[in-house]
């Protein structure tokens, strides 16, 4: 039997040395974290003031009606041409329960039904009624971790319609599908991805009978924010001490009446901008060759929703100012209302009569904040207005 080797003994590291390690293990993390934290502030925070654009409001104040009242954060609103009102809660406030309503005889009723909802929506906030009385729908699948989908429900019936689910290359993870529009024809729907956390906004053209869907002018300037931070009255729109700052792509979406242009513009962008419809049909087209046929129209707001009207101006809100402009198709701005009971000018729609909607979500109310702090601050609302032709208020 072999003799043991002898034990040597194994020395232990110097207390110096230990507490060396464990400097240096502390400097790398962090090292690491400050690393991080100016990359994210890189991304996505900073900003400069933005002018105000808005000039003597052509109504008084008097002139804006509340329509709707509700306990909890407005998203989106849409009215029929039979003067029927919808609109979605906004899915940033973490709604529980049903999700787009429609308000009948001074109450909130679920369409469709809640059981449905449950089946069919998860973050649903972008909502339009076509020509033929259908009401679509965009959820954008919790920035698309989910399913982003669109629906089609025919208000006839209140019978689901059209169902599609996108694919992760058309709306991928940190996408946000938000605003859409049907032209006349029912055949193409156009929808804003704003692209809040992927940075990469774009349009969406959608072929319905096909049920096929592509990203157009991804990240071109047209569409992708610029460096202004948004001061709404109720907070400056910056985070986590200032790391990150609300800077929306692409946003507001608008067909003019003879279905010609898209209307569009980033939140955070100074200028309003739009393409021929069938220009964005024309799947020859690439990125580069549609961007030399989009037209620069003029000056705008940090503006939210757009609507055109039947002479073919585009209206538009004004997040930071809580009013609503309308631009005419040579770029010219003038201001319609603007009003402290509005704490941020979200979506518009024009309805019967002369009506235009706005949808008042309150989003820094409700924005990555608590739901006590969301029902301290309620009720929120919808509001209408009519603006009158070419600048003459006809009330």
């Amino acid at each position: 039997m072999a003799a043991p080797l002898p034990s040597v003994p194994v020395s232990s590291p110097a207390p110096g040395a230990r507490v060396l390690r464990v400097l240096k293990g502390v400097v790398a993390v962090v090292g690491l974290l400050v690393l991080a934290t100016l990359g994210v502030r890189l991304r996505y925070g900073g900003g400069e003031p933005y002018p105000d654009v808005t000039g003597m409001p052509l109504l008084p104040d008097s002139a804006l009606e509340e329509v709707v009242r509700s306990a909890e954060p407005i998203g989106n609103v849409a009215v029929s041409s039979t003067g029927r009102l919808f609109y979605t809660l906004h899915p940033e406030s973490r709604p529980e329960g049903a999700k787009l309503w429609e308000w009948v005889d001074g109450k909130a009723v679920p369409f469709p039904a809640e059981a449905l909802q449950k089946r069919l929506f998860d973050t649903v906030l972008g909502i339009t009624i076509d020509r033929r009385d259908w009401l679509w729908t965009i959820d954008h699948g919790n920035h698309g971790l989910g399913v982003p989908r669109l629906l089609a429900f025919d208000l006839a019936n209140g019978h689901l319609a059209h169902e599609f689910d996108f694919p992760p290359q058309v709306a991928p993870p940190g996408s946000f599908l938000q605003d859409l529009r049907v032209d006349a024809q029912g055949g193409t729907v156009f929808i804003a991805d704003v692209g809040f956390w992927r940075r990469s906004p774009a349009l969406i053209v959608y072929d319905v009978a096909a049920k096929q869907a592509r990203r157009v002018l991804e990240k071109h300037e047209s569409v992708f924010p610029r460096d202004f931070v948004i001061r709404n009255p109720i907070k400056e729109m910056v985070f986590f001490g200032g790391l990150a700052a609300l800077k929306c792509g692409v946003d507001g979406i608008a067909l003019d009446p003879s279905d010609e242009w898209l209307w569009f513009a980033a939140m955070n962008h100074d200028t309003m901008y739009r393409v021929r419809t069938q220009d964005l049909r024309d799947a020859s087209l690439d990125d580069e060759a549609l961007a030399q046929r989009l037209q620069a129209v003029g000056r705008k707001p940090l503006n939210d929703g757009l609507s055109a009207d039947a002479q073919g101006n585009v209206l538009m809100t004004d997040v930071e100012h809580g009013a609503v402009l309308r631009m005419s198709p040579e770029g010219r701005l003038e201001t319609l209302v603007k009003s402290p009971r509005i704490r941020w000018a979200d979506a518009l729609n024009h309805g019967p009569d002369g009506w235009l909607y706005v949808a008042d979500s309150a989003i820094p109310h409700h924005m990555l904040q608590s739901k006590a702090h969301i029902a301290a601050n309620g009720p929120y609302f919808i509001w209408r207005f009519k603006p009158g032709i070419g600048g003459i208020a006809g009330m």
